[in-house]
């Protein structure tokens, strides 16, 4: 199995020097060095919020813009995998919504995780026409944090299914995974915004991040402790991993919808749609290039 390591030192923005008080970019976006690819999409995790990415890859077609390669985690890899796969963003709608995300969990004894995801494996199985990375119609990564070697492993190679579930297997809400004895959990836990994998290789990045913290008024039960630490732990560095981007994309009140509340998946969509339509008007000179390049 080839993986790449996480490695934080390579982090380093190619494109900003550290002045005293600030990052000072270095190239405008019209004069950027032509890279492998021309557009990259990098979707973050957030559970059924993962529905929000879908209206924005509707909304990104709507105005000519088609990634040529995308990073995924967790949500952002299931999404990922499928518009990579070739279905058009209404197809993977359809796909999340009439195979619920709750759906995808089924009730196992509590002891590795609350929950057992195998049926989320089937339907990607069911789903999926391509069976590798390699067979993918748009390359594709995908992470899932190592907890044996403590670091996060991004996947482009070998087989899709059993890595796209490690992807998205939130711990201690769901069982982990186990990859050639490697013990595997959600992604997002180390990088919850996948922009390494593809940071250099593309001339333009647009992100899209669906999983704000915000103000939470009330936390009860040890399903939503589970799930609020696990968004406030995700989100620790998204501020920095945004300035990668050229469009950044964060739908508004995603984060009143709860991490398995799959019910609400048109609106959710309806939000990521709205909200990419937004960025995108706001920021034309951006799409433009984007466009042009």
């Amino acid at each position: 199995m080839i993986v790449e390591r996480e490695n934080y030192s390579t982090f380093a923005d190619q494109y900003t020097i550290q002045s005293k008080d600030r990052a000072m970019k270095l190239l405008p976006i019209f004069n950027r060095k032509k890279k492998q690819y021309k557009t990259a999409l990098v979707l973050s995790g957030g559970a059924a919020r993962g529905f929000a990415h879908i209206g924005v890859l509707k909304a990104l077609n709507e105005h000519g813009i088609y990634p040529e390669v995308v990073s995924g985690v967790s949500a952002g890899a299931l999404a990922g995998v499928l518009y990579c796969d070739g279905y058009t963003a209404d197809e993977i709608f359809s796909i999340f919504k009439d195979k619920s995300l709750l759906r995808f969990a089924s009730i196992t004894i509590p002891r590795d995780g609350l929950l057992g995801i195998d049926n989320l494996g089937k339907v990607l199985r069911e789903s999926l026409r391509a069976k590798t990375f390699e067979e993918l119609q748009i390359p594709f990564y995908c992470n899932a944090t190592n907890l044996n070697d403590g670091v996060s492993d991004y996947f482009h190679q070998g087989e899709l299914v059993p890595r796209i579930v490690a992807s998205a297997s939130i711990p201690v809400l769901f069982k982990p995974v186990y990859i050639d004895n490697i013990t595997y959990v959600d992604g997002g836990v180390l990088d919850n915004f996948p922009v390494r994998p593809i940071q250099g290789k593309a001339d333009h990045i647009i992100g899209v991040h669906v999983n704000p913290t915000g103000r939470e008024e009330q936390i009860k039960g040890l399903i939503q402790i589970a799930e609020r630490s696990f968004h406030v732990s995700v989100n620790s560095r998204i501020k920095e991993m945004a300035q990668k981007c050229d469009l950044f994309i964060q739908p508004d009140k995603v984060n009143q919808y709860g991490l398995l509340n799959a019910s609400a998946g048109q609106e959710l969509f309806e939000l990521g749609y709205e909200k990419a339509r937004e960025v995108l008007k706001k920021h034309p000179l951006r799409l433009q290039a984007v466009k042009a390049s």
